[in-house]
């Protein structure tokens, strides 16, 4: 997972899919005062199995964003060592979309739908239409490898950072874009000195509203007081408002 500084986001406004989803849930439920969608990128892994745990705990479902990213075992979180782990997943009925094959950056679009796509180690490429949709079918081929079950038609571009010929291009190949709400940017991959945890955690619990979609990572390399144990006290503290929590609607 690479440092990045977190995107400029633009107010999200909730397509038709979340709020049918949201009335739904609401319906289902009478004590529900509003729909809120926890997502959770792959990040280095950390804190997977804490994390799980956490959801397990409070009964509530995700929507897992995959890359093949570094993890802190030395391995990689779509490797055949984590197929338990995402088994495990599966059968908690969490939902799973793609984060790109190798978490690279969707930067510029160029002429004839292409885009500029910068990788990790800082190279750059150019991939038409058809190798943007092979980085996002790669999680979603080795996923059904691993768990016999394949991702959601659902994909979450490194950092939210998208072009027009991306989206097109990923649209064509079946895969929806989610981002996140700003409130919902948990802050787990900013500086902890700056931005400690309990200050995260006030923020969120003060400004996070009825269909937010909420954005954190399964481990964060740079952050030194990791944010991860706080989705402990996060979740309560929806719920305590009279959240309920859902997964991305695929349509």
């Amino acid at each position: 997972m690479s440092s990045r500084r977190p995107p400029r986001l633009a107010a999200l406004a909730l397509c038709p899919a979340l709020l049918a989803a949201a009335g739904a849930t609401q319906a289902a439920d009478a004590a529900c005062k509003g729909t809120v969608y926890l997502t959770l990128d792959t990040g280095n892994m950390r804190h997977a199995e804490a994390i799980a745990d956490i959801l397990a705990k409070h009964q509530v479902k995700a929507t897992f964003f995959l890359a093949q990213e570094k993890t802190v075992r030395g391995d990689m979180a779509l490797d055949p060592s984590w197929a338990g782990y995402w088994k495990a997943r599966v059968a908690e009925g969490h939902a799973f979309g793609s984060h790109t094959w190798r978490h690279g950056s969707f930067r510029k679009d160029e002429s004839g739908g292409k885009v500029i796509y910068r990788l990790m180690d800082g190279s750059q490429t150019t991939l038409d239409a058809g190798q943007i949709c092979a980085e996002l079918k790669a999680p979603d081929t080795r996923f059904a490898e691993l768990t016999g079950r394949k991702l959601d038609a659902l994909w979450r571009a490194p950092g939210g950072r998208t072009t027009p010929n991306t989206i097109k291009a990923a649209e064509t190949c079946g895969y929806r874009h989610v981002h996140w709400a700003p409130a919902g940017f948990l802050g787990d991959e900013l500086p902890s000195d700056a931005y400690p945890n309990e200050a995260l955690l006030k923020r969120a619990l003060a400004n996070i509203r009825d269909g937010d979609i909420l954005m954190a990572h399964l481990g964060i390399w740079s952050r030194k007081d990791p944010f991860a144990p706080m989705l402990d006290p996060l979740i309560g503290g929806l719920k305590d408002r009279g959240f309920c929590f859902a997964t991305i609607p695929t349509r």
